[in-house]
């Protein structure tokens, strides 16, 4: 139950930008306005677009209108690069600020046998689908790359299952935004449904390369 009331809060927290801010990023809510925006700084698109990803943890950034204009202002294969480098850094900010930070709070709040509780989750197999598969969900994201880092997951498994959800997403919503701008369903579907594939292929790789495995802690 406390468990559970740290992830709500953490939800909570995440929140709060898009009550305060939500109303400014309206502009942002169709790829020509992330296009233009994006088209104004030049040479520097790419680091701004990857920038803005990053921020999406701090700030509403409505992350796949900005995949969608990186597809748009470079094409599908590099937007869906630099789409995946800025979502994979936001995961990794996430998790570096509450594993460093956040984990002494997160135990007073919801004490020492919840936090071993979400440990013990995220250091089994569970840990991996839970992140990969979060990449696709709106706030979830956030939430979930926090709670990896507060119970301590283990870096390697995090960093590859970050990288298994954020790249469909990422090339996803490049294509889309390179080619018709309007299939959206076909890029939600790929961005929920590959992450099932590339991260169930990663996990048997790496369990059938050693003791080492994803799906055990370390």
């Amino acid at each position: 139950m406390r468990l559970t009331l740290l992830f709500l809060i953490l939800a909570v927290l995440f929140m709060i930008p898009f009550i305060i801010w939500g109303g400014r990023f309206e502009d942002w809510l169709s790829a020509e306005g992330a296009e233009a925006w994006l088209r104004g700084y030049g040479a520097w698109a790419w680091a701004a677009g990857i920038g803005l990803l990053a921020l999406d943890i701090v700030l509403p950034i409505p992350g796949t209108v900005v995949m969608s204009a990186l597809g748009i202002v470079y094409d599908p294969f590099w937007g869906g690069v630099l789409s995946t480098l800025g979502s994979v850094l936001s995961g990794l900010i996430a998790y570096g600020a509450c594993r460093r930070f956040g984990h002494r709070a997160a135990e007073r709040l919801a004490g020492k046998e919840a936090l071993t509780r979400a440990e013990h989750l995220f250091s089994g197999g569970a840990g991996g689908w839970t992140v990969a598969l979060s990449r696709w969900l709106p706030l979830m994201p956030e939430v979930v790359s926090c709670m990896a880092g507060l119970a301590h997951m283990r870096f390697g498994t995090f960093l590859l299952a970050l990288v298994c959800g954020s790249a469909p997403l990422g090339f996803a919503f490049a294509a889309v935004g390179a080619a018709s701008r309007d299939s959206i369903g076909l890029a939600l579907a790929l961005s929920a449904l590959l992450p099932v594939a590339l991260w169930g292929l990663a996990a048997w790789i790496w369990r059938r390369a050693g003791p080492t495995s994803p799906d055990k802690g370390g």
